[in-house]
């Protein structure tokens, strides 16, 4: 079961290109962090594969090189990401759409969940959307509404104007606390820019289905009545069911906002990969 009332995932902009733009609907209501408080995304972060790589393997298969102007060394860490931020975003955008607090490590944290079965949205850098999943249909046989589709056209828009070049050197500059956050996340030498897309790809291989996509109600045993069933959907057809966090979002969001989303995320992957992000 997953997530679809909130904006998702998915690395300072990067976070927002794969994840700000897609829903998931939840199980459970989002918790509340005490004022001030951030997240321990490495408490919920799944443990680093054990296999090593194979010797002939590069250590980095995406380096880039470092920003010709890194953020600044003194001062609090959050202030510097939010500045950048709102350099590249405006600064009404950044308040609307994201959340600044522990913006790095929410941002690696949902990137390297995106890859994964579950995206826990307490973690996520963007901030919840209105409204809530719906479907269509009589009895069991639902499908997810079109309509859910003009929910997410406003963030679609609003990453669609992000200018991708602009977006990586932000990216650039904020890499080194990136990476650093990763390494804390549970990944020491690993590249946080290698996993970035390595779930670039997994979400461009993400199926594009032709019609309705059918949903079920998952089985509550007990004597108790869900009383917000609607977040309780799942997808009818197994091999969708069992694609990755961020490949699910994509489907939940509709066809047309799905490919729109890709060409943005290829766009940045022609920039994130090899010597091209260099």
């Amino acid at each position: 079961m997953n997530r679809m009332s909130y904006w998702l995932p998915a690395a300072a902009l990067v976070a927002v290109i794969i994840a700000a733009a897609l829903y998931w609907w939840p199980r459970e209501p989002r918790p509340q962090l005490p004022a001030g408080e951030v997240p321990d995304a490495s408490v919920t972060a799944p443990a680093p594969p054990s296999v090593a790589a194979a010797p002939s393997e590069p250590a980095i298969k995406h380096p880039l090189e470092a920003a010709s102007e890194p953020l600044p060394a003194s001062g609090r860490p959050d202030d510097a990401v939010t500045a950048a931020l709102n350099e590249l975003l405006g600064s009404k955008a950044v308040l609307t759409w994201l959340q600044s607090d522990g913006f790095t490590r929410r941002a690696v944290t949902t990137v390297d969940n995106l890859g994964r079965g579950q995206a826990a949205a307490r973690l996520w850098p963007v901030n919840p959307a209105p409204g809530r999943f719906s479907v269509s249909g009589q009895g069991e046989a639902k499908v997810i509404d079109p309509a859910n589709a003009k929910r997410y056209a406003p963030f679609v828009q609003f990453v669609e104007s992000v200018d991708a070049p602009r977006a990586m050197a932000t990216y650039k500059k904020l890499y080194p606390t990136l990476q650093k956050s990763y390494e804390e996340l549970g990944f020491p030498g690993r590249y946080f820019n290698d996993r970035l897309v390595e779930v670039i790809d997994q979400l461009l291989a993400t199926p594009e289905p032709t019609g309705p996509l059918a949903v079920h109600l998952t089985e509550v045993k007990g004597p108790l009545t869900s009383e917000r069933p609607w977040v309780r959907y799942e997808f009818s057809k197994p091999e969708y069911e069992a694609l990755s966090a961020g490949q699910k979002m994509l489907l939940r969001m509709g066809p047309d906002n799905e490919r729109r989303l890709k060409a943005k995320l290829r766009e940045f992957r022609s920039l994130a990969a090899s010597s091209a992000g260099r």
